[in-house]
């Protein structure tokens, strides 16, 4: 009788383990995919202020076709992007973009005085730290569901329920390096 009652005790306590692990995971790919959608509002905000950003620049830099060339290219990309990879990588190509647009701004002092273009800078700035934490958040939920499932007892559950792991929010070599604005 007792040992009966000590198996479905053991038993209980597994199946109580195997729930709260489950339950984990789904609420850790909850959290990741609501971290993604964070980064993409603020992509969608960045991709946002740009026309705006290049028609101020363009008053004052008509000849600089190319530069705006690259950075509604650059735009168009991220706004098409799928995976998590090739968000990525667009969101860098426009970074690569933004630079060659504000090097070309340095060159006129009126534009850097104008209101308009100092406002969307600061937008801009705005939303680029939106993005750095909404990245940083995402790629914390990553890390933690990722081990939560590469770790024993629960990589076990994991490869039952066919959980997959998830690829962090990367960034370039290029794009770690500090980037000095100024106007």
């Amino acid at each position: 009788m007792n040992t009966t009652y000590l198996l479905i005790g053991i038993g209980a306590l597994v199946i109580l383990y195997i729930l709260g692990t489950y339950n984990g995971l789904v609420t850790l790919r909850a959290r990741i995919r609501e971290a993604l959608s964070n980064i993409d509002v603020q992509l969608k905000r960045r991709v946002d202020l740009i026309p705006n950003l290049v028609e101020t620049v363009k008053g004052y830099a008509k000849h600089e076709k190319s530069v705006f060339e690259n950075v509604t290219k650059a735009r168009s990309t991220l706004m098409g992007a799928g995976s998590t990879a090739s968000k990525a990588e667009a969101n860098n190509m426009l970074t690569d973009a933004l630079k060659s647009l504000f090097a070309v701004a340095e060159a006129y002092p009126q534009l850097q005085a104008s209101n308009n273009f100092k406002e969307l800078q600061r937008q801009l700035e705005d939303t680029e730290d939106k993005i750095a934490f909404s990245r940083q958040f995402y790629n914390s939920n990553v890390l933690e569901y990722n081990t939560k499932m590469q770790t024993f007892p629960g990589n076990l559950i994991a490869s039952t329920f066919k959980f997959k792991t998830e690829e962090f929010f990367q960034t370039t070599d290029e794009e770690k390096k500090e980037v000095k604005v100024s106007f």
